[in-house]
């Protein structure tokens, strides 16, 4: 199905404006061709003001205002006609119908959100009030629900996406799928799937993120950019077909689940001790050999080697402890 664009002109107020001064005249014509009745005449005149009064209405039919960043698709007896993009005042056939299949169908825009659904009988009337059979063709923001998924490595993580949309192509969007919103919804979800599973939650050397045989260090932590890059491009794949363009998709949450969330702190707390442990120690080295250094070079006092480890044991046990050291004064001879 190929997009037709229609180019009607905005003569609306016109049409309008004739609609009603046709209607005045049948009027005056029905109350002149009543005062002639008694004398034989008029009678045509009032039969033609009174066909034309009941269904002079039909018209006004046609009638519908566009709003900026409003489309209108039109179809004449199941046939596609057309789509009116342009905002403005418009008379087009009355006989037209305008079709828009994810009118009752909302899509939350942010917080915990559901797949598209219809919406309730209680908010139904104010919805169409304002969309009515009209489709928005601005940029509007699906976040849908978390998802619980596990990674390349098996770990469950919850994570959720936001992504920005448009509509570019109205026939696409209205015919070749049933709801274009509940279509993009399920695609996301999807999409988001197949991507995640292929990345690890924390980077994990040897892992292939990539497709195509060759480990990186992607994880979906520290290479968020490029994991939403390629949901997107994994999302637009799938929509192409529905008129729809992805213009961004971004991370929102990210997070292990609740049943492995506890070990996994435990794990990286142990990681950060250790690295920790490690620059305390390298540091501590890096002291000793210095202190060694400057006694030697300027000889200040002269030490056998046992006297050598003793030193080197009473400075890392100084450097590298958890609590300040308590010193001892030795007042006796050194031996």
């Amino acid at each position: 199905m190929k997009e037709i664009v229609l180019n009607n002109k905005k003569n609306g107020m016109t049409v309008l404006l004739i609609i009603l001064a046709a209607y005045i005249l049948a009027i005056l014509g029905t109350v002149a061709g009543s005062m002639q009745l008694h004398q034989g005449k008029g009678v045509i005149l009032l039969i033609v003001c009174i066909v034309y009064l009941c269904i002079g209405w039909i018209p006004l039919c046609g009638l519908t205002v566009l709003k900026p960043q409003e489309a209108l698709v039109l179809t004449l007896f199941g046939k596609y006609v057309g789509t009116l993009k342009d905002h403005g005042f418009y008379f087009v056939n009355p006989f037209c119908s305008s079709v828009n299949p994810a009118a009752k169908t909302r899509l939350s825009q942010s917080g915990d959100v559901k797949h598209a659904s219809p919406i309730n009988s209680d908010t139904a009337a104010a919805a169409l009030e304002i969309t009515g059979k009209k489709i928005s063709l601005k940029i509007m923001t699906l976040c849908n629900n978390r998802q619980k998924i596990n990674d390349c490595l098996g770990n469950p993580i919850e994570i959720g996406i936001a992504v920005t949309w448009r509509i570019v192509d109205t026939a696409k969007a209205v015919f070749n799928v049933d709801n274009y919103k509940e279509f993009l919804s399920l695609q996301c979800d999807s999409a988001l799937r197949n991507i995640v599973r292929i990345y690890p939650y924390d980077v994990a050397s040897g892992v292939d993120t990539t497709g195509d045989g060759v480990a990186d260090e992607g994880s979906l932590r520290g290479s968020s950019e490029i994991v939403a890059a390629r949901i997107r491009d994994e999302i637009q794949e799938r929509v192409n077909e529905a008129g729809i363009e992805i213009i961004e998709a971004r991370i929102t949450y990210l997070a292990y689940a609740p049943e492995i969330a506890a070990v996994m702190l435990q794990r990286q707390q142990a990681s950060a001790v250790i690295d920790a442990r490690k620059m305390i120690v390298d540091g501590a080295v890096g002291m000793v050999e210095m202190a060694l250094e400057r006694l030697s070079e300027h000889e200040v006092v002269t030490l056998d080697e046992e006297r050598k480890a003793a030193m080197v044991s009473n400075l890392l046990v100084v450097l590298c402890g958890n609590h300040d050291a308590q010193p001892i004064v030795n007042t006796g001879t050194l031996y």
